[in-house]
């Protein structure tokens, strides 16, 4: 049985999927799962994660 994600990771995803949309990786995602991006693609998606939560912390 798996575990429920909790609503931070929930959000995480959903950011994850955002900024693989907006770097035009989708296609590749669906064709090969997160597995077939590079080193370089998941380092921009995971860089970019961090600058926005940074940035949404700073926020509030």
């Amino acid at each position: 049985m798996k575990k429920e994600l909790t609503k931070e990771q929930k959000e995480d995803l959903k950011m994850k999927y955002e900024i693989a949309r907006e770097l035009g990786l989708m296609d590749k995602i669906e064709q090969f799962g997160w597995k077939g991006l590079t080193s370089r693609e998941s380092g921009k998606i995971g860089g970019l994660m961090g600058k926005r939560k940074k940035k949404n912390k700073n926020q509030t």
